[in-house]
């Protein structure tokens, strides 16, 4: 590290007496040293159901139709290589045996029926030996039919909404969003030396539970712009498109923690949206349906409940804490195009409808995505501590009814 650090110092003095274009090379050798030093600075491991540290191949397979696609891609990989050895070997010694320096004359000929038969017949039944496969391959990951669990995956800037359709545990519904721990350590410049970060920006607070051995179908579909739902480890990617629903389908072989992320670029936070799918037993699973169908009956406030404005700055500053203080801080300040939200003349103003429209429906083209997914009380009490919290301190309460009613 010292030699690292004297090496920088005298790159920086170098460059103060080049001119621009070295400069710019220096500053890009600049760049790497830095970044040597950055990555060095914590502890990288492989993560199990996720990338690995120098990973040359695909993910390890879980499911039969991530084992196709490996084989597939090995077999090609196969027929490629066997095609370019043959041309490229013909080629160089066609060149060297018959040069010009040793005496060869080139031949006068115009066909050769024979030739003209092979490079016909035997290209296609290569593409035939790659097609039969490839086929195959692709007609089963399409075959969603006689699913045992149906899931809605809803893409949304920047968050995953499940919603449990059919089977086990229909009617459940998750909204899973990158742990505001991991969005704290991005801000502040991603992890420091001694910080295991193996799971950097893959983890998040709800996970995707689902049954080990059972066929699971995917429907994916968007609030906002294209996203896409892909777990490598499974070997599915299916686009999730706003106003259009598109579906795929995996059987996990074994339990354990698999991670995948939104694969189209969303927006500013795309590397904010990962996806955890969580693979348990058929009884573990049975007993988290058991606990998620309680906590969501617990969960089902009355919205025609009339709160006080102490009840309901509790139960916002939670809701906060979950879902706004990674954009718009624990000061309620924001940050870059981030919007505060202390001394907002939105949060400050009596008419409610103004902040509650911008919570179910967002603003700024996406910049404030919506909240729907959220429950009336939720929605009401985060509302209620925003206009009562920092500089805020306005004495106005929204409640659940008030929300229920911009619903309709």
């Amino acid at each position: 590290m010292e030699a690292i650090k004297v090496i920088t110092m005298n790159v920086c003095k170098t460059m103060s007496k080049m001119t621009r274009p070295g400069v710019q090379m220096a500053g890009a050798f600049l760049g790497a040293v830095v970044g040597l030093t950055t990555t060095a600075a914590y502890a990288v491991n492989d993560l199990p159901g996720g990338p690995a540290v120098r990973q040359y191949n695909l993910h390890p397979a879980v499911t039969r139709v991530a084992e196709d696609q490996a084989w597939l891609h090995w077999y090609m990989l196969a027929i490629c290589l066997a095609i370019f050895v043959i041309v490229f070997g013909v080629m160089l010694y066609s060149i060297i045996k018959h040069r010009k320096s040793v005496g060869h004359k080139p031949a006068n000929f115009h066909e050769s029926t024979a030739v003209e038969i092979a490079w016909t017949v035997v290209p296609f039944l290569i593409v035939i030996a790659m097609a039969l496969p490839a086929t195959k391959a692709v007609v089963s990951e399409k075959d969603t039919t006689n699913a045992d669990l149906t899931i809605k995956a809803t893409g949304m800037q920047w968050k995953w909404g499940y919603d449990y359709i059919t089977g086990e545990g229909e009617g459940l519904a998750v909204l899973s969003t990158l742990e505001n721990s991991q969005r704290v350590l991005s801000n502040a410049g991603g992890p420091k030396a001694g910080d295991v970060a193996d799971d950097y920006l893959l983890r998040v607070d709800h996970p995707l539970v689902v049954p080990v051995n059972k066929k699971i179908r995917i429907i994916t579909t968007a609030n906002d712009v294209i996203h896409a739902f892909m777990v490598p480890a499974f070997g599915i990617n299916q686009d999730a498109i706003p106003g259009f629903v598109r579906d795929t389908w995996f059987r996990a072989d074994k339990v354990g923690d698999f991670y995948g992320q939104c694969s189209k670029l969303c927006g500013k936070e795309h590397s904010y949206m990962p996806i955890h799918v969580k693979v348990v037993s058929a009884a573990d699973y049975t007993a988290w349906v058991a606990g998620k169908k309680k906590e969501a009956s617990a969960k089902a406030d009355d919205p025609s409940k009339v709160w006080t404005l102490v009840d309901l700055k509790a139960r916002g500053e939670k809701v906060y804490a979950s879902n706004c203080v990674a954009c718009h801080q624990v000061n309620g300040k924001g940050a870059g195009p981030i919007k505060p939200l202390d001394g907002s003349a939105v949060v400050l103003d009596a008419d409610h409808n103004k902040q509650i429209q911008i919570l179910l429906n967002g603003a700024n083209a996406g910049a404030m995505p919506s909240w729907k997914a959220l429950s009336d009380t939720d929605l009401a009490a985060v509302i209620s501590y925003t206009k009562n919290n920092w500089s805020n301190q306005t004495g106005q309460l929204v409640q659940p009814s008030e929300l229920l009613a911009a619903r309709k």
